[in-house]
């Protein structure tokens, strides 16, 4: 199987169905999320703040923005992109063996990360040149 690139990242247009009292965004699998969800976790952090920074061997993540503003930094090792998500109908999907890093860009930005693998430490890469090492041993 071919590693993925920062451009299979792919950003989803979620439906958003606004009424005069609220609105509701819909995620649902298969239609949207491209895997069956196996964790779901929130982040909250200050403005400005940096996550991630890390890659996983096997898992993808959906990623969502629920409320602010956050932009991911993608790496596949030789091309870099960065995803603003800014809207609660926006998503972004990340593939496995991206490394990515998340920056808050707005004060109580909160994010929702869906993953298709449940916790494992061993599936992190937290470091970027083992990723870089990672990704040539797979042959990228």
């Amino acid at each position: 199987m071919a590693l993925s690139s920062v451009f299979d990242a792919e950003a989803i247009e979620l439906p958003r169905f606004a009424r005069a009292d609220g609105a509701v965004v819909v995620a649902e699998c298969i239609s949207h999320v491209p895997f069956a969800v196996a964790r779901m976790f929130t982040l909250r952090a200050p403005l400005d703040a940096v996550r991630g920074n890390h890659a996983h061997r096997r898992c993808e993540q959906f990623m969502l923005c629920a409320n602010g503003a956050i932009d991911v930094g993608l790496d596949d090792g030789v091309s870099r992109r960065t995803v603003r998500l800014d809207r609660e109908n926006l998503a972004l999907h990340v593939p496995a063996m991206i490394w990515n890093m998340v920056t808050f860009r707005a004060a109580d930005t909160v994010l929702i990360v869906l993953c298709d693998q449940p916790y494992r430490e061993d599936d992190y890469i937290r470091d970027y040149a083992a990723f870089l090492e990672a990704r040539r041993d797979a042959g990228a």
